[in-house]
């Protein structure tokens, strides 16, 4: 026998169960929102204390500041110059002396000869350990001095700048001696190679 169900005269007559569902979606926002509004507290204090420890931080720098300058004010000239040189030396041990000169090797091409590496000066500049050099080479294309030139300003490595150039005669050959200020920035990872400045002087050129 085949019973055939109305819904229009027998509705659905379990009301207990949407009022179940409806407590239980209820139950789950409230818990949601408890654990929101716990992440959001948890965050706002991690936020707090950590400006806290900023704050303390630059306090603790400042007064640091203060106190090195009070120090400095109090030295006798000869003092200071003491300070300097001592800083100074701690610099040249820091410098790569071995890595300059793989650095430089890396640049100059066959046609032109170093003459002399002189270095001015050493300096810091933010975590950055500086050189100033004054670099004499001798050669007698000044072609290729000027693509060393492009190839030390496209390295990264060196700032070079032409500052004198002299005509030398002996009774073999003529060339010229070149006067070149550098500034030589070490860099972090390994010396570029001369393929590597090749592809970048030929990239700039492009």
């Amino acid at each position: 026998m085949i019973t055939e169900l109305n819904l229009s005269t027998h509705p659905f007559r379990n009301r207990t169960t949407p009022y179940v569902l409806s407590a239980l979606v209820l139950f789950v926002a409230l818990v949601s929102t408890v654990f929101l509004l716990a992440r959001l507290r948890d965050n706002t204090q991690a936020a707090e204390r950590a400006e806290r420890e900023v704050a303390e931080m630059r306090e603790e720098v400042a007064g640091l500041k203060a106190k090195g300058d009070a120090v400095q004010q109090q030295l006798s000239p000869e003092q200071r110059e003491v300070l300097v040189a001592a800083h100074k030396l701690v610099d040249n041990k820091k410098f790569g002396w071995s890595r300059l000169f793989a650095d430089l090797e890396n640049v100059i091409p066959g046609t032109v000869s170093a003459s002399r590496v002189t270095v001015e000066n050493i300096y810091r500049d933010g975590d950055r350990i500086k050189a100033e050099l004054d670099f004499g080479c001798i050669s007698r294309d000044y072609q290729a001095v000027m693509g060393m030139i492009g190839t030390m300003n496209a390295s990264g490595v060196f700032q070079a700048e032409l500052r004198e150039q002299n005509l030398q005669n002996n009774q073999k050959q003529t060339y010229s001696e070149f006067t070149l200020h550098l500034i030589y920035t070490p860099a972090y990872g390994r010396a570029p190679s001369p393929g590597d400045l090749a592809r970048v002087d030929g990239g700039a050129g492009q």
